[in-house]
């Protein structure tokens, strides 16, 4: 594979899997003119794409990673990359209410990584 660090190559992979994944879902979008049929042809198109990457990413991942772990960055990079998606490619604002709502998400992919609570300690 890429000479990519262990702990790295996950994010990079499930980048690369949610770009595919949100042109998938998304892309279509512009074109509302074209038959339902064809989009999702197209769409499961892509996904196969997606999915040469996010196979991978999980395969990989696991050996640093928990699944709950995968999961949370998963998530996270497809919020980043669907903020970035919906202003370039669909030409929509990112509103504050976007930016909260997807850092509230964030704040609990935080708490996956952080560990149990019972491990915390305080004071």
């Amino acid at each position: 594979m890429l000479n990519i660090p262990t702990r790295l190559l996950p994010i990079v992979l499930l980048t690369c899997s949610n770009i595919f994944m949100t042109f998938a879902w998304y892309g279509h979008l512009k074109f509302k003119d074209k038959p339902l049929w064809l989009v999702i042809i197209l769409s499961w198109m892509i996904a196969l794409a997606e999915y040469c990457f996010a196979v991978p990413a999980n395969r990989y991942g696991s050996a640093v990673y928990d699944g709950a772990e995968l999961k949370a960055m998963q998530e996270v990079i497809t919020l980043i990359v669907f903020a970035v998606f919906s202003v370039l490619y669909l030409g929509q604002r990112l509103t504050l209410n976007h930016v909260v709502g997807f850092g509230l998400i964030a704040l609990g992919a935080f708490f996956v990584f952080k560990g149990p609570f019972d491990n915390w300690r305080f004071g």
